[in-house]
């Protein structure tokens, strides 16, 4: 697989120097495994511009046609491969969030991260952070050999055809948290 995308990330990374100069990737702290936090380290893929106050612009305003292309063909995920062959992150499973996120999970931050997962393939940018959520719980709680292939494929398709929102995943998730809430408090996990 490294052989195959190899001529795209060194493409992308051209790319991103044009465009967006040194550095060339962005990296931060994130929760691995039993809460284990370690460097996430991706191909930059936006501006820092701030706005009059300070705070940077939202993302649609950093990003550039190109920067677009890149995230969406997920070529600035490519260097987290090196992460699943250090066992940090898996290649499927929930997102990798940051530390104090996932120390308020109980038992569902436990689980490695993953490259990508059902969050990502039901709508992942056009999500809330609380859908985001309820969809990554609701993948910890019902993965499998068979979700995870699917979640691969559904990855090459999002890559191909573009991210869109998965209403039916979203209210399946919603409903099943809806009626294990009081089990996942008892058990302490998140609700």
């Amino acid at each position: 697989a490294a052989a195959v995308l190899l001529p795209f990330f060194l493409a992308a990374c051209v790319a991103v120097l044009v465009t967006f100069g040194r550095p060339m990737f962005f990296s931060q702290i994130r929760a691995g495994r039993n809460g284990i936090p370690f460097r996430l380290v991706k191909l930059r893929s936006m501006h820092s511009t701030r706005g009059a106050d300070g705070a940077l612009l939202p993302d649609a305003a950093r990003q550039t046609a190109l920067s677009r292309l890149i995230r969406r063909q997920r070529l600035d995920e490519l260097p987290q491969l090196w992460l699943i062959l250090r066992g940090r992150m898996a290649l499927v499973g929930p997102r990798p969030l940051l530390p104090d996120t996932v120390a308020a999970f109980g038992a569902a931050g436990r689980m490695r991260p993953g490259l990508t997962g059902w969050a990502q393939v039901s709508g992942n940018t056009c999500l809330s952070q609380e859908e985001k959520l309820q969809l990554d719980l609701w993948y910890i709680f019902h993965r499998s050999a068979a979700l995870d292939l699917r979640i691969l494929a559904e990855t090459l398709l999002v890559a191909i055809a573009g991210e869109r929102r998965r209403p039916s995943r979203l209210a399946a998730a919603a409903h099943w948290l809806a009626a294990e809430r009081p089990a996942l408090l008892q058990r302490g996990e998140p609700a």
